[in-house]
């Protein structure tokens, strides 16, 4: 059997995270920046993307990019030069309705970013990753364990898994794998009332086997995991603090 001898490192790679001014995105780069990593977030507000640069090593790069449009994926990949991974968070604020009161033409504009955001910026970034990169991309676990209200949210999420077995197909030696979170207390949610908010977090994780919800830097763990997991793709990890079994 051949032995695996080489340490897998993220020392000095470099590492693309759209969606990074905040929550789950902000945490992954400080984690692999910590890793050695040299990080570049891209999010849509220049602003706040400034304010995360403050919490990233100096030689960090940071973009404002509105990822709801193909064309300003497709020219911020053009300029980006060569990089290692790829990591997708981007998100809008979760909204959760039930479907006799859902509007339809609201529910697909939620696949903008979530979905068809991906799908843009694996198209573009796949021909810039060096050889052994990766890209990560963003799921959940309301595809394998729906409540009530998640029927957007949880057909996004299994759209999700499907694409991501096709692109570890389609591009191989590229590995292509998916990071599935269960409920994770970030600005996403800021969406709804606080005190609903709260209710939901304290319900869903007491319910939990690890009896709490999760937190960002629990995902971004995940996620430099993944960068580092060299013999893993088309995978979907789901990090859940065990909500699926509950």
């Amino acid at each position: 059997m051949e032995k695996q001898t080489k340490k897998q490192t993220l020392e000095g790679q470099r590492v693309i995270i759209l969606g990074a001014s905040s929550g789950i995105g902000l945490a992954t780069a400080i984690a692999a920046a910590e890793e050695g990593a040299k990080v570049v977030i891209v999010s849509g507000n220049q602003q706040r993307i400034n304010e995360a640069l403050k919490q990233l090593p100096a030689g960090s790069e940071g973009y404002a990019v509105d990822l709801s449009h193909e064309e300003n994926i497709r020219a911020f990949f053009e300029g980006a030069g060569s990089f290692d991974h790829l990591i997708y968070t981007a998100g809008e604020n979760l909204t959760l309705q039930e479907i006799n009161k859902t509007n339809i033409a609201d529910a697909q504009r939620f696949f903008n970013v979530r979905y068809w955001g991906a799908f843009a910026a694996v198209k573009y970034a796949a021909p810039h990753i060096r050889k052994g990169g990766s890209i990560n991309l963003t799921g959940g676990n309301s595809g394998q364990r729906p409540n009530a209200g998640w029927g957007v949210a949880s057909s996004i999420c299994m759209a999700m898994e499907g694409f991501t077995r096709a692109m570890a197909v389609e591009l191989a030696t590229v590995r292509v794998n998916l990071v599935a979170p269960g409920v994770v207390r970030t600005n996403l949610w800021n969406g709804m009332p606080e005190a609903d908010r709260e209710n939901i977090f304290t319900t869903l994780g007491n319910a939990l086997l690890v009896k709490r919800v999760g937190v960002s830097e629990d995902i971004a763990q995940t996620f430099v995991y993944m960068m580092k997991q060299a013999f893993a793709t088309g995978q979907v990890l789901t990090v859940d603090g065990g909500g699926v079994l509950v």
